[in-house]
């Protein structure tokens, strides 16, 4: 085991880099992870390995104090040495009740970069252009770069670590891009497709729904039916229990049902082969068949055609198909994943959704919560895209006056909105967002007509809700009770 630690932190391109440089001095002969403020505490605390020297680069003490200051006591017992090497200065507090238990290396007139040089009196020349945050960076320095973006998004959504440290080995040590091993090429690869889809937000209800991606992606077999207003990030989701599930490393393919004429559906969904058809002069395969192995994700599953719900039900019942003028039967592998902002209860119902297909579609439910259900996630979600997009963090004041609207339309018209604004210029949010009001207010004219229908009664309203809500978890009652948080036998009474 090497002798020193190097924590650095996450974010910005300065963190690796000087986390790389300090790694460079030391001949090698360091162990790097990534770490962010929040988990320092806890990491110090459960610290047990071997080594006699935790050097902490662009990692800020602006986490639990108190646990900070005894689990830093603790390692100063067990004489590890910690030293802090950092552009930003101790809070008064911080000064009198961490420093002790540290050595520091602070500068504040001085780059993060150049703080870590001066401390091991090395020079920073030759790795200082891979820290400059900007659009337009030499190829060599965009490909590290991207190499160290998609670390960061391996470790977010799949919890892997290794990545980041293994950039910054390459960076220390020189390693240029067409030496990287297999693992580096396929993280790049995977970020440059996936990379602007991830799911954002600590809240309850974003936590819960992570938690049940990652249960769901456990089962690579079973159905999954998502559930989710326009702009909640269906496919999102989708992908996440692709990516997470032993099939990840098969195809995943995307559909919107809502796409093609009705009468070329079989052959997207199957294939044809040579003349099975005006214009088909050459077979082609069919979504199932190219998403053989991995997962075939068909969103807006409500608008299918009643006559393609029958193609897709026989596919279904026993994963064989044949191409459109074919004459063999094709087997599959195939999970499926469909999604829909429709309430499918009431379109069986209306004879517009065929029942025997919405009970095998509906193994597995997964709702996503609309924005407005977890308003405190708008702040990580809009500054981590204002972040990403103009090098800067937004302000409290900005981010109250976002967090002031309910956003009918999800985090697809928050990111529109702030896109609105970074095109403008527009640094005055509170104007910006009652612009955005007023020029979608002719959308809220059905929703405040609806207002007038609504009954005004107690009972009469009780009831109205109940059964929105019994239509909305797919008429499960011991769901709307759990949903409701009253008895089953109340829910029955109020239907």
């Amino acid at each position: 085991m090497c002798k020193t630690l190097i924590l650095t932190g996450w974010g910005w391109k300065e963190y690796p880099v000087a986390a790389a440089l300090a790694l460079k001095a030391v001949g090698g002969d360091a162990d790097i992870v990534g770490m962010s403020r929040r988990r320092l505490p806890e990491f110090l605390e459960s610290y047990s390995q071997k080594h006699k020297r935790i050097i902490l680069i662009g990692v800020s003490l602006c986490g639990d104090e108190a646990r900070l200051v005894k689990a830093l006591s603790e390692l100063k017992k067990r004489n590890v040495k910690v030293v802090w090497i950092s552009s930003i200065d101790f809070t008064p507090s911080q000064k009198e009740s961490i420093s002790p238990y540290l050595t520091a290396k602070v500068c504040t007139e001085k780059s993060l970069l150049d703080v870590v040089a001066d401390f091991f009196n090395v020079d920073a020349t030759s790795l200082a252009p891979y820290a400059v945050e900007a659009k337009k960076v030499s190829s060599f320095v965009k490909s590290w770069q991207e190499l160290v973006d998609a670390a960061m998004f391996m470790y977010r959504n799949y919890q892997d670590e290794e990545s980041y440290a293994k950039a910054i080995s390459y960076l220390a040590s020189g390693v240029t891009e067409n030496t990287w091993d297999s693992d580096a090429k396929r993280i790049v690869v995977h970020y440059r497709r996936y990379g602007s889809r991830e799911l954002v937000g600590k809240s309850s209800k974003m936590c819960t729904l992570i938690s049940r991606i990652n249960r769901i992606a456990a089962f690579p077999d079973a159905r999954v039916l998502i559930l989710g207003e326009s702009g909640t990030g269906k496919e999102t989701v989708a992908l996440q229990i692709h990516n997470k599930s032993e099939r990840k490393n098969e195809p995943f393919y995307a559909f919107n049902c809502a796409s093609v004429n009705p009468q070329l559906l079989e052959s997207r969904f199957f294939g044809h082969e040579k003349g099975a058809f005006t214009g088909a002069d050459k077979r082609e395969m069919g979504l199932f068949e190219l998403a053989n192995g991995g997962t075939l994700f068909l969103d807006e599953i409500g608008e299918l055609p009643l006559e393609a719900q029958g193609l897709l039900l026989r596919v279904l019942e026993g994963g064989r198909f044949m191409r459109m003028a074919g004459r063999e039967e094709i087997s599959v592998d195939v999970r499926l994943i469909t999604a829909t902002n429709r309430n499918l209860p009431k379109r069986v119902r209306e004879g517009k959704f065929r029942e025997d297909l919405y009970q095998r579609l509906n193994v597995i439910q997964l709702r996503i919560p609309s924005l407005r259900e977890h308003k405190e996630d708008i702040r990580d979600i809009a500054d981590g895209w204002w972040l990403q997009h103009n090098k800067v963090h937004l302000s409290e004041e900005q981010i109250a006056a976002l967090m002031e609207y309910d956003y009918p339309g999800n985090v697809r018209e928050l990111l529109n909105l702030l896109e609105r604004a970074m095109v403008l210029g527009e640094e005055d949010f509170t104007a910006l967002v009652n612009e955005h009001k007023e020029m979608n207010a002719g959308l809220t004219d059905n929703a405040a007509s609806e207002l007038s229908t609504i009954p005004d009664e107690m009972d009469a309203i009780i009831r109205l809700h109940v059964r929105r809500i019994f239509d909305k978890y797919g008429q499960n009652l011991s769901k709307t009770a759990e949903a409701l948080k009253v008895a089953r036998n109340t829910v029955r009474r109020y239907l």
